[in-house]
């Protein structure tokens, strides 16, 4: 029987291959079939030989999103992905596309990996980061075909505003981040925070609305909640207008 199969994640590769490419192969006696192995808390698909989550560099660069791809497919972005159930479920819908999401929560991230590697998906990759900070210094310049951003908090205590994600400059760097074209797609169950986005994107004028249309995407986990409970989702569609605010 073959041997089972067993991948680790090295940063620097003596070949010099880029550390997003580099896996070493082992094999554990007498185990016939792949096993996913979890080493020092990043997670990987045995059956694609691919990484999952990224772990960049440097925090200060932005991420070479072709060579962590290793194609030039649509790239599309789930920010504050969660456990991963819509990045899962629409890389395996749209295997045409990239999905890169991104999440703070380590417990979310790696359920979202342990997930996916199950599914033996290439297409799909996960981000551990804030979405503030991500949107604005860790994604290149008119790379992201579309923005996925799903029920954010709504910190709804007038003291806690400040924490909201979307504000002016979150819609300039998502905007400097999109191919010409590039869409932000914004769900939300919380009215006052949907009325006060819809007139930030307004007032910025770098979007121009569009009719929502679901497009095939699967609902998060959230998304099921209301409506189960048929409560009210108020939806955004924006896109890129050509100017650049940089």
């Amino acid at each position: 029987m073959p041997g089972k199969e067993r991948w680790r994640f090295l940063r620097r590769g003596s070949d010099g291959a880029s550390p997003y490419q580099t896996l070493v192969r082992g094999t554990i006696k007498g185990e016939a079939t792949p096993r996913f192995v979890n080493n020092i808390n990043k997670c990987y698909s045995p059956v694609v030989d691919e990484l999952i989550e990224i772990f960049p560099q440097s925090i200060l660069e932005p991420l070479p999103l072709s060579e962590i791809f290793q194609n030039d497919r649509p790239i599309e972005v789930d920010l504050g992905s969660g456990p991963g159930k819509f990045l899962i479920e629409a890389a395996q819908k749209f295997p045409e596309r990239n999905f890169l999401g991104v999440e703070r929560l380590l417990g979310r991230v790696r359920k979202t990996c342990r997930n996916g590697a199950r599914t033996g998906l290439t297409n799909l990759r996960v981000l551990r980061s804030e979405i503030d900070y991500t949107v604005r210094y860790m994604l290149p310049r008119n790379a992201v075909w579309r923005f996925h951003l799903y029920f954010p908090d709504p910190w709804p205590k007038r003291r806690h505003q400040a924490r909201r994600v979307v504000d002016g400059e979150f819609f300039n760097a998502i905007c400097c981040s999109l191919v010409n074209g590039g869409e932000l797609w914004i769900k939300t169950d919380h009215q006052e925070y949907f009325g006060k986005i819809a007139l930030v994107a307004e007032r910025s004028h770098l979007w121009s609305p569009l009719t929502w249309a679901e497009e095939g995407y699967p609902a998060t986990d959230f998304e099921e909640q209301f409506l189960a409970k048929q409560l009210p989702i108020y939806r955004l569609r924006l896109r890129k207008r050509s100017s650049d605010p940089r």
